[in-house]
């Protein structure tokens, strides 16, 4: 179990290099949860997010609430839509809050 607090204090004392190391995490960690392991990895998620200048990257924040919500049904846990909140706060420059939000989801699932 990973808590977000030391996430963000390391991503921010390391500028970022912590966060891509998050990214990928959570990633993986989504697809494991729910079962979508033939999905994009970590490592491939944030290649392209690089090379299109982010703009794979709010695809990748919807995808990511999607297969949350999705597992928190699996799970018999009440699902609210993630995506949408993930994306917007992707959109506005607010990642590091999506992934504690993320990472906070996916605590719960564990």
């Amino acid at each position: 179990m990973i808590f977000q607090n030391q996430c963000i204090i390391l991503s921010i004392v390391t500028c970022g290099i912590y966060g891509i190391y998050w990214f990928i995490c959570l990633t993986d960690d989504t697809n494991i949860v729910s079962r979508r392991t033939d999905e994009t990895s970590g490592v491939v998620a944030f290649l392209l997010s690089l090379i299109t200048c982010s703009i794979y990257g709010l695809y990748w924040a919807y995808k990511q609430g999607e297969k949350i919500d999705e597992a928190k049904i699996d799970h018999g846990m009440p699902s609210n839509n993630s995506s949408l909140a993930y994306l917007l706060l992707c959109l506005f420059g607010f990642s590091i809050v999506a992934y504690a939000l993320m990472q906070n989801d996916l605590n719960k699932l564990a």
